[in-house]
């Protein structure tokens, strides 16, 4: 079991922050079958540009650099907040000195992989660094970016979620939110299906909470050059999978209300914006403002300001309305 001991300073100095260049090595993980695999859809879309960037740039030489454990830090460098994106993302990974890579190529890049002579090519190089980032970035345009603005949608909407639970219930519930095999006890976050056993202290740097959309369980950040980090779930991956089970099937809603309209008040499990709302169902922002507005007029959301966002919520007659569906 691992333990997080966590002062009251440490809860204020917490926070939630996004990066990209995390989700994109999960989803390279996944897609070389070293981590959980993807939904079959999607493995089916993505495998086939996966397999060309392996032989036609250096992506070889990146997954080389992932262990059982984890991977080079450098390509994955900690994010620094909600804002963070694949550009942030890549300029770190382009700054990495060539001395520090070629450290963390000694301790990670130790399989049968890192023997192949085009990867070794990649790694022995005085331009390994900006090599790797190519690669990586070539991965992100190909297989990434085109669904990370509704990927994104999903973590914000959680982390909205999150902040809201945090208000009315506290840091414990929250904490125990994240995952089934969380739990707060005696002042402490304790993770009891963690492989590394052993005691953490936080020592008033608080801790950073990262949702994802490819992570399956709870990982954890223990080393510098990251900050002590909990990468968790994210609320609404489910639906994004296609699991069908874990998702209400309104029927009769739809019938009462329309699909579209059905959609967004199905997806109002948590409070979101109109932005957040067309990314995350892939629908037209204008389309999805005139059907929030519908609902509304009908008693089934209300709205309020959060900071600069208008944030959306089923009301308890929207809320019946979508128990009563499932």
């Amino acid at each position: 079991m691992l333990r997080f001991e966590v002062s009251v300073e440490d809860l204020l100095r917490s926070r939630f922050a996004l990066s990209p260049a995390m989700d994109l090595c999960l989803l390279l993980r996944s897609l070389a079958g070293q981590d959980q695999p993807l939904p079959r859809a999607w493995a089916a879309r993505l495998l086939p540009a996966f397999e060309l960037l392996r032989r036609d740039t250096d992506l070889n030489a990146v997954l080389a650099l992932y262990t059982p454990a984890g991977g080079a830090d450098f390509v994955a460098p900690p994010p620094r907040g909600l804002n963070q994106t694949w550009a942030d993302d890549l300029a770190a990974i382009r700054a990495t000195p060539l001395e520090a890579a070629r450290h963390e190529f000694a301790t990670t890049a130790t399989g049968p992989s890192a023997r192949d002579p085009r990867v070794r090519a990649v790694l022995d190089s005085p331009d390994a660094v900006s090599r790797i980032a190519e690669a990586m970035d070539q991965a992100w345009h190909e297989l990434l970016a085109p669904d990370w603005p509704q990927l994104r949608a999903i973590c914000e909407r959680d982390v909205v979620h999150r902040v809201g639970v945090i208000g009315e219930h506290g840091w414990a519930a929250t904490i125990e939110s994240l995952h089934p095999s969380i739990a707060w006890r005696a002042g402490g976050i304790e993770l009891g299906f963690f492989p590394q056993a052993g005691t953490v202290r936080l020592a008033g740097d608080g801790l950073l909470l990262i949702p994802s959309v490819f992570v399956g369980n709870v990982a954890a950040h223990l080393e510098d050059p990251w900050p002590r980090t909990l990468v968790y779930p994210a609320r609404g991956t489910a639906a994004l999978w296609g699991e069908q089970e874990t998702v209400p099937q309104p029927d009769a809603l739809t019938a009462l209300v329309g699909r579209a309209r059905a959609r967004l008040l199905v997806a109002l499990d948590a409070p979101a914006s109109t932005s957040h709302l067309a990314r995350s169902l892939a629908m037209a922002p204008g389309a999805v403002g005139d059907h929030l507005a519908i609902l509304r007029g009908a008693g089934l959301l209300v709205r309020a300001r959060s900071g600069r966002s208008v944030l959306y919520r089923r009301t308890p007659l929207g809320e019946a309305l979508v128990a009563g569906s499932g």
